[in-house]
Formats: structure tokens, sequence, C-alpha cells
């Protein structure tokens, strides 16, 4: 990265990186990886089970897939089919063909959205490797590896840790296609954004722009040539991802499941309703939570604004280096300004900045449902930024305008820090006063070039590593040593979990599932029908159906509003003895189209009732009256 418009030429790291491309790369290199990638196996797979089965929701959706192949396919969340869960299934594919190999257990399920953490790390570590030679890319894995939020998603059962892992690829894909202005690289870039929308839909296209900028200013070939390539990877992130919607709607609807979350039937109208421009604007089923004065987006995700990434629901997730990514993106865009189109530190800056600018900017005016673990989506941008910022100014550190930056960067962390750190002021109180002393001690050696003095170089840049990286570093150890359960995950210790607690964290709670009564699950394990039972929402079916090991019918799915199965197919499986029991309660409160709510009015008007523990349970199997 050229630091000034006077700074020498060898300041600036060259095309693809030398040492990435010769045989003779330093010693230290390929240990150096060996401990990064097994440092991140064993934070995210230590203790891996702790957690239960997690998110309980997509839990019976793997036990399901491990129990019947159509089920897999279509990420239902029974083995009979009724309903899907309200996302594409990819996910659900890994995990369960997990449990089909190993088992069904916590343990099973886990392990590849831990894996997919690795793979992760790895991955971005060849990628900034590529541009800015293999310090920058071990720096940006770790950054990645220690992102608090990164080490609750990779250690738990939600989508993101495959998105996360789908959306890295496709940028190594891009940088590789860099090299000879490949268009078969670009395309597998647009399969696997292809195959991230088979993961979280829409989501996996926040990256887009940041790709096909980045290809269109520095790949080494002619304009139309670059358009025309962009263009087919276009095609190839379409087919890639239309395949599945195609399926699902050439399938005929009465022998599949109906799909979670949509408002037809239909896996393109989740993708462009529910799961797509509902989140972005609210509505289709996304209840608007802009200004954070209700709804769901305020609820979970505070107010809608610039400053959203920064705020107590997101802080301590994403944000510890934010700042100085952003320092990072603007220092190097303007060191860089006189360099050729195709300079390679540019494009990581490209890349990685539109990433991460474009992905924290949707987040922060989203006005429909969001929650602060959507963010592990920043965390390979900002670990990108990070690497190749800080590596390059270091190394351009005798010009005194990458001190002054590499300086800002570091203490715009550490003070940050500082602030998150006192969020949460009664853990480890300590930390924050640390973090805050040692940042004054190494801006202000950089500042005075302190590094020029005999061997004081190297103290200096690992005092600036260690300090940069104290406070998102603890923060990431503890969150990953803290079992995580419900809908919601938060990173961080127990006590400070917020929403994480009550809301997903430590105890499970909305989404959750939370523990049948054991009395009931008892009962669920000596039926011998094709459904154990029916309930409303998988709030509740999820609980009995990974308890009792058995099939639970969730009515109207997710949260009791989707119209599977309707009250006459309701009565058709019961009338030919498919159902044992009606589980009373469960949730059927927001937006019931289907009729979870009159499901349950007939059953209460015609079957025999009783009470289990603290649970009405009707059993279908005796009617009050001849049906």
């Amino acid at each position: 990265m050229t630091t000034a418009s006077a700074a020498p030429r060898q300041a600036v790291v060259p095309g693809p990186v030398a040492a990435t491309r010769v045989a003779g790369r330093p010693r230290w290199v390929r240990p150096a990886v060996t401990v990064l990638l097994l440092a991140t196996a064993a934070l995210y797979l230590w203790n891996l089970s702790a957690s239960g089965y997690a998110n309980d929701f997509y839990a019976m959706a793997v036990q399901a897939g491990t129990k019947n192949w159509e089920a897999l396919f279509f990420g239902s969340l029974d083995p009979g089919n009724i309903i899907t869960v309200d996302k594409p299934p990819a996910s659900i594919w890994l995990m369960a063909l997990s449990g089909r190999v190993f088992g069904f257990s916590s343990w099973s399920m886990l392990v590849p959205n831990a894996l997919c953490g690795v793979g992760s790390v790895g991955l971005l570590y060849l990628t900034v490797r590529r541009t800015n030679g293999p310090a920058a890319g071990l720096l940006a894995g770790a950054v990645l590896a220690l992102t608090p939020v990164a080490a609750v998603m990779f250690k738990f059962n939600n989508p993101d840790a495959l998105l996360v892992l789908l959306m890295t690829l496709a940028a190594w894909c891009t940088v590789r296609a860099l090299d000879k202005a490949s268009t078969w690289w670009l395309a597998l870039a647009g399969v696997a954004i292809g195959f991230g929308f088979v993961t979280k839909m829409l989501q996996a296209f926040l990256v887009l722009p940041a790709f096909a900028l980045v290809y269109l200013v520095a790949a080494p070939t002619g304009l139309g040539k670059r358009v025309l390539q962009v263009l087919a990877a276009g095609l190839a992130v379409v087919v890639s991802a239309g395949w599945y919607v195609a399926v699902v709607a050439l399938w005929p609807a009465s022998s599949r499941p109906y799909i979670g979350g949509s408002t037809d039937n239909s896996a393109l109208e989740l993708a462009f309703g529910y799961n797509g421009l509902g989140r972005i604007f609210g509505g289709d089923g996304n209840r608007v939570g802009g200004g954070g004065t209700g709804g769901a987006g305020g609820m979970f995700g505070g107010s809608t604004g610039i400053t959203r990434m920064f705020s107590e629901s997101f802080g301590s997730e994403i944000s510890w280096l934010l700042p100085a990514a952003l320092i990072a993106l603007l220092a190097g865009l303007w060191f860089t300004r006189f360099l050729p189109r195709t300079d390679r530190t540019r494009a990581g800056l490209l890349l990685w900045g539109g990433w991460t600018v474009v992905t924290a900017l949707v987040f922060s005016y989203m006005s429909g449902t969001i929650h602060p673990y959507y963010t592990v989506a920043l965390a390979p941008g900002i670990g990108g930024l990070i690497g190749i910022g800080a590596i390059e100014l270091w190394r351009g550190r005798a010009n005194f305008p990458a001190r002054v930056a590499l300086a800002l960067m570091l203490a715009a962390t550490g003070i940050w820090n500082f602030i998150l750190l006192d969020r949460v002021s009664s853990w480890q109180p300590w930390l924050r006063y640390v973090i805050i002393v040692l940042t004054a001690i190494v801006t202000l050696g950089l500042l005075f070039g302190v590094d020029r003095l005999r061997r004081f170089g190297v103290v200096l840049g690992v005092s600036a590593l260690i300090t940069g990286m104290l406070g998102t570093t603890a923060y990431a150890v503890v969150t990953a040593a803290t079992p995580h359960t419900g809908a919601i995950p938060s990173s961080g210790p127990s006590q400070a979990a917020g929403f994480g607690g009550g809301f997903g964290g430590m105890t499970g709670g909305f989404g959750g599932g939370g523990q049948a009564d054991s009395q009931v699950i008892a009962l669920l394990k000596t039926t011998t029908t094709k459904w154990a039972a029916a309930t409303n929402g998988s709030q509740s079916a999820a609980g009995l159906a990974l308890g009792s090991d058995k099939s639970v019918m969730a009515i109207g799915g997710f949260n009791g509003g989707d119209p599977a199965p309707t009250l006459d197919e309701f009565k058709q499986y019961v009338a030919t003895g498919q159902i044992t029991y009606y589980i009373a309660g469960g949730m059927g409160g927001f937006g019931d189209r289907g009729g979870s709510s009159s499901i349950a009015t007939w059953v209460e008007q015609n079957f025999h009732t009783t009470t289990i523990g603290n649970t009405t349970v009707y059993d279908l199997t005796k009617p009050l009256t001849a049906q």
C-alpha cells in the first residue's frame, strides 16, 4: 500500500504477492497457518455439545431429515412432511447428513457448523494471502475466528455458519479470477453465492455488489470482456440459486410439504416476501421495527440508523474492530489512489470494503425482522480490511501518514473496546483499563517512531497486535465457553447475554422450544402412529419431538400462523388414525392464516381431555361422540 504520494515504490506489495507464488515462502508460514486452523478448531469444537440442541426449531428439522429423505430435501419440520422451516434447506442437508452417518445427536448436528467456521477462516486466509501476503492473511483469519458473534454462530445450528462459508468461498474464487481474468473462476464464485441463496436466500446477495465492483475495476482484461464475464457470473448465480426454486415450483404441492413462512406455498415468494423485501421494509410476516419503537425490528435490533452496528444490541457482537476496519478502508483507498487499475492491494480493499459497507448499511436500515447474530456475515469483511490495512500500513510506517493511520486504527479500537466492556462492567472490570493503558502506550510509540530504535520494531508490532485483539479475543473465548440455546443467541458471558438469556442465550426462550414435560414425553414414546402428537407451532412441537424421538406435527409451522395443515386435512389425519394426541397450548397468535385456532377449537369440542403434569392433552383416538 502506498502510504503517500512521495512514498517509495517498495512500500507497495506488488500485484499478486510474490510470496504466494514461489516455492520459497518464509518457513514460518506453514506452521503459523497450522496453528491458526488448529486453534480455531479447538475454539469451535471444544465442549460443543454443551448447548444441547441449540435452536430446537432447526434441530427438529435435522432430526426429521435423519428419518425421511423427503423431509431432508425440503427441510421439513417432521418426518410426515407437513411444513418446512421458514428458510431454504441447504444447512439442514449438511447437519442431517451428518446425523445419518453418525447418528442424530447434538454433537453430530453441530460439528458441521464448527467445521464451516474452520473452513471460513482458512478460505479468508487464502483469499487475503493472494493479494497481500501470508501475514495479512493470517491476521484476517484470526480476526474472523475471534469475532464474538462468530464464536456463537459456528457453534450453533442456524443457517449462518454455512452461509458465511459459501460467501467466503465466493470471495476466494473472485480473487482467483483476477489472476488471469478467468471466466470459470468468476462463474464458480457465482455458483457459491447461488448455494448461499439455498442456505439463507437474499442475504447471500449482499456481497454481490462488492464482487462485481472489484472485478470490473481490477481484472486484467478489457472493459467489454469484464462486463460480459460479470454477466456470465450473474447467470451462474441465477442457475445455482434457481434450481431449487424451480424444483419446489414444479413438484406437485399436494405431495410435498408446505413452504413455511410463505403466503402462497412458494419458495420464490418466501425469498422475496418474508425472507427478502419483508426483512428490509417490513410486512409479509415481518413486523415493522423502524425507529425501534415496536415490532420485531425494534424489539430485537434496536433503532434503525447508521449507528445500529454500534448499538447495545449489535455492538458486542461485531463492532470490536469495525472502527479500525473503516479507517483502514479509507486510508488504503487514499494511499493507493495513484496505483494501476489492476493493483491487488486496492482490489482487496474494494472487495472487503464493499462487503462490509453494503452489508452494514443494509443491516443498519432494515425495518423488518433482524437479529444481532446476522452480523456474523460482516466478520470476513472486517477481517479482510484489518488484515490488509494493518499489515500494509505497518510495512509503510517509515512514512508519517502511514503511522498516523495505524495509530488511529489502534486508538479507535482501544477506546471503542473500553466502551463495549464498560457496558458489561460486572465482567472482568480490570480488562478495559488494561486495554486503554496499553492502547495509549502503543499509540504514542507508533506516532513517535519508537520502532526505529534498535530491536523495538518487533516489540512494538507485537504489542500493537496484542492490544488491538485483546478485547475481541477475551469476549470470543468467554462466548465459546458459554452454552447457548434458543432462537436468538448472543455473545458474551451469561450475565451479559441480554436477549441471549430470555430470548435464546443461556436458557432457551422464544423459538427455543424449551423443556417439554417429562410425563408427556413418556406418553409420546408409547405411540406407534405416524404422528405421536400435534400441537400449535414449532415452539412446542420441537421440544416434544426431540425429547420423545417421535414425529410431532407442528401445526402452522414456526409461529403457528401458516396454513398447514388445514382443518379439513387435520380431520382426515385424525379419521385415518394417523395422530394419537393433541397437546394444547403452543403458539398460534402471529397471524393465524391457516386454522391452528380452528383446529384447537375442533379438538376441544370433540375429544376427551386429561391433564398430565401442567399440560392439557387430548386423546384423538377417543372422540366424545362417534365421528
